[in-house]
């Protein structure tokens, strides 16, 4: 019998510090979610540089609020009552550590941007953004921080003039993430700004966390929407991205093995969505792109072994444009209302170019030169108002050698039509 009621007291007795910290931490919202880290010790504070460490297993935005005010730390993270929270540090989340920020306790998480330094948030461990909205707040203007810099290539002089913006939070996860990064069903905007070629704090980078999940967002006003590097296994869908400061979707420099499907980019001040530098087994599908600076599709610099299929791409500069690439598939996408429809150039060589069709080009529905060489163009559809700017066909240079051209039909219709 003493053993059973041993056994029976064991059961119940809970440490009233945790009990209390459950309470306290997680009855904002009504929604009864996981107990706190059982080790206070995961969560610290560095006020030298405003800085939040996490090496929890698990933690929410109230496991931080709630050790940082035993620390006397309430000035870094403070929450109103309808789930609105303000970050006044930055965030990393160490290698095997977990932070998630949902709907369970937060709205809304608005990071300070002071002017004087950028706040992060910093993966090497792994994230979860789910059903909210994070941005910058300029606690000054009591808005946004809007003013994010710019960066403009000089062509004459062959680099780059910078002008650094106002700094502004940033997402960026590191390249020994050790976990992945997964954002979804949120609002991302007002991230990033120019500090300089190379600075990585230009809004959503992904430097590691393979196979994470970008999907159901509305991803705007940051300076570059998403940027990654060497990643591989990602899926970005579903996601509205628009009015950035550049690119839209920028994969870069060997990211690999990505699907882009089913995304709406549109008004982004430059390529809408572009893969550059040696990526290779990317899908890009089912996406709408139009009204961005210049390009609505790209394929640069050794892009190879990927497929742009069933795209929707309309008031463009160039619609569809191959550069220094080889080995892709383009195919059923519908291209209309461009200088330039589909456009390759730069030594491009066996891509496949098929059932596409293409609408009201200004200049040329299909246009190949500067060495773009052994490509094959069948079963496309140009239709076309003949004029001497528009032309439905246009191979530039004797340098551009072995195209094939087969089974393409091309519609020439009236002004008035």
């Amino acid at each position: 019998m003493s053993l059973s009621i041993t056994r029976i007291v064991a059961a119940v007795i809970i440490p009233i510090s945790l009990l209390f910290s459950i309470i306290d931490s997680r009855a904002t919202l009504g929604t009864t979610i996981t107990a706190p880290p059982s080790d206070p010790n995961c969560i610290s504070y560095d006020p030298s540089i405003r800085s939040i460490k996490i090496t929890c297993k698990y933690a929410h935005l109230s496991d931080i609020e709630h050790q940082l005010k035993i620390e006397d730390g309430a000035d870094i993270v403070d929450k109103t009552e309808d789930g609105t929270w303000l970050l006044n540090a930055g965030l990393i989340i160490e290698k095997g550590a977990a932070l998630t920020i949902d709907s369970k306790d937060t709205k809304w998480l608005k990071i300070i941007a002071d002017g004087k330094i950028a706040y992060p948030i910093q993966v090497l461990g792994s994230l979860k953004i789910d059903s909210v909205k994070v941005t910058s707040w300029n606690p000054q203007t009591n808005d946004y921080a809007t003013s994010e810099g710019n960066r403009e290539l000089n062509e004459k002089l062959g680099r780059y003039e910078v002008e650094e913006g106002f700094p502004r939070p940033y997402i960026r996860i590191e390249e020994e993430a050790t976990g992945t990064t997964n954002i979804t069903n949120s609002e991302i905007a007002y991230l990033g700004y120019e500090a300089g070629l190379g600075g990585g704090v230009t809004g959503l980078t992904y430097l590691g966390g393979d196979n994470s999940v970008l999907k159901n967002n509305n991803i705007h006003d940051l300076y570059f929407a998403f940027y990654s590097n060497g990643v591989g296994g990602m899926v970005i869908e579903n996601n509205h991205i628009h009015n950035n400061g550049h690119y839209g979707l920028d994969p870069h420099t060997g990211t690999h093995d990505m699907l882009i499907r089913n995304n709406t980019v549109h008004d982004n001040g430059s390529t809408g969505i572009i893969c550059s530098l040696n990526c290779h087994n990317i899908i890009i599908e089912n996406n709408t792109a139009y009204n961005n600076n210049d390009i609505g599709i790209m394929f640069s610099r050794n892009m190879t072994n990927s497929i742009a299929r069933n795209n929707i791409v309309y008031n463009e500069t160039q619609g569809i444009f191959i550069s220094k690439s080889h080995n892709n598939e383009i195919y059923n996408n519908t291209v209309y209302d461009t200088k330039n429809a589909i456009y390759l150039k730069n030594m491009s060589s066996n891509n496949l170019i098929h059932d596409n069709i293409i609408k009201n080009p200004r200049s040329s529905g299909i246009q190949v030169n500067t060495g773009a060489s052994a490509n094959t163009f069948y079963s496309n559809t140009i239709i076309i108002i003949p004029s001497k700017e528009s032309k439905a066909i246009v191979v530039e240079n004797e340098t551009s050698k072995d195209n094939i051209f087969k089974d393409n039909k091309v519609i020439g219709i009236s002004s008035g039509q």
